[in-house]
């Protein structure tokens, strides 16, 4: 007899979806190169779905220098041009050129905090919040701390932060666990560590 498939959220759909809900998703990251991996695509996402994303993330890796901030901050318009014309990413001038603007205000956090991780987490004590959602219609597409980190972030000259991209970030970086209670992943990815 086959083995049960374990009980997960409603939204992953895809392979690719799956195998992100089961490893990473909810998972606390504190790996600077990493957060801002994850920043890119939440705000590379707006307006698509995150299976495109997940999609096209070994092209985003490939194209934004493996998403070492020091190297993204230091592209030029030429570089912009040859990322418009790449068809591995999704092709949008102002998240492309967003990507390079927000290299640099995230060096800056860095330079101010010591590390993006740790300007980060403070906006949730430090820890993850673990939530109890019965259903996927339950988890809020913002809440208070991410309308605090989006202000804070578009004050630091970020762009594509809005309050709904940070909660989004905020569940991807494993600030918050919002694996339903029925989710075999509910309560343990927050408990996991980030593996890449």
């Amino acid at each position: 007899m086959p083995a049960q498939a374990p009980t997960r959220c409603d939204w992953p759909r895809t392979e690719l979806d799956i195998e992100y809900h089961d490893r990473e998703w909810g998972v606390p990251v504190h790996d600077d190169r990493l957060l801002f991996e994850l920043l890119t695509l939440e705000g590379a996402q707006a307006g698509l779905s995150w299976s495109t994303i997940l999609k096209k993330r070994d092209g985003y890796r490939k194209a934004f220098a493996n998403f070492d901030p020091s190297r993204v901050a230091r592209f030029t318009a030429k570089d912009v041009e040859r990322l418009v014309a790449d068809p591995s990413i999704v092709r949008h001038r102002q998240k492309i050129e967003s990507t390079i603007s927000n290299a640099r205000a995230f060096l800056e956090v860095q330079k101010s905090f010591g590390s993006f991780d740790t300007y980060l987490w403070q906006f949730i004590g430090g820890k993850p919040k673990v939530n109890s959602r019965r259903s996927l219609r339950d988890v809020p597409p913002r809440s208070a701390e991410s309308d605090a980190l989006s202000k804070d972030l578009l004050a630091r000259g970020f762009k594509f932060v809005g309050s709904t991209i940070c909660y989004a970030y905020m569940q991807a970086t494993g600030m918050v666990d919002d694996h339903v209670v029925s989710c075999f992943r509910h309560d343990a990815a927050s408990k996991a560590k980030a593996t890449k």
